[in-house]
């Protein structure tokens, strides 16, 4: 499988964020996305998970289900948590095991898998921020998807966190799966780097 992209431009609110930028992984590869603040590394990872529409150039999946779309086999895990806070741990995930149709792991294991076993059945309203970015990374193994787009997903971990998910990163690599991470701090994994600039 091989992700790329060429000549992509992108424009918000009017504003060109980046054009002209070319990019490409493939299995078993991850791809961090770094450079500062504002020059379009969210929108990159929102381009790819079909979020957002480019305004020149083009983005193509090599190798995928030739009846999936490219969105269809990715996971975005973005900036936020999507979770809601009055249901359970368990109950989040087992809507986005629904809504994303589960073909994967059995939710306890994966709560497992991510250190929150033991709080199944907790208001997700009671988890600390890092509790609940276990929880989004939880999405990522229970419904197993080839691309995962990862918008700072590091962000609120402690150090055991970083590297449970780098632990889980480097499985999902090595089962073939590919990564791009917008990342400004390192992953813990081996990745090549797209910078991002003014000049992208």
């Amino acid at each position: 499988m091989r992700l790329s992209g060429r000549g992509i431009r992108c424009v918000r609110g009017g504003r060109e964020i980046f054009s002209g930028l070319d990019f490409e992984t493939a299995s078993g590869e991850a791809l961090a996305v770094t450079g500062p603040n504002g020059t379009g590394k969210t929108s990159l990872l929102r381009l790819i998970a079909g979020l957002l529409a480019t305004s020149d150039g083009s983005i193509e999946l090599e190798g995928g289900e030739a009846d999936l779309t490219l969105p269809e086999q990715a996971h975005y895990l973005g900036h936020r948590d999507a979770l809601k806070p009055a249901l359970s741990v368990l109950e989040n995930l087992s809507f986005w095991r629904d809504f994303l149709g589960c073909d994967g792991a059995h939710a306890d294991k994966c709560l497992s898998q991510v250190g929150l076993d033991h709080t199944t059945h907790l208001p997700a309203a009671y988890l600390s921020a890092g509790q609940r970015r276990r929880l989004s990374i939880a999405r990522l193994v229970s419904v197993r998807r080839p691309i995962w787009l990862l918008d700072e997903p590091t962000s609120a971990l402690d150090a055991s966190g970083q590297s449970l998910f780098a632990s889980l990163m480097r499985d999902h690599l090595a089962r073939g799966g590919l990564i791009i991470a917008a990342t400004h701090t390192p992953l813990g994994i081996v990745a090549k780097e797209l910078r991002m600039g003014a000049t992208s």
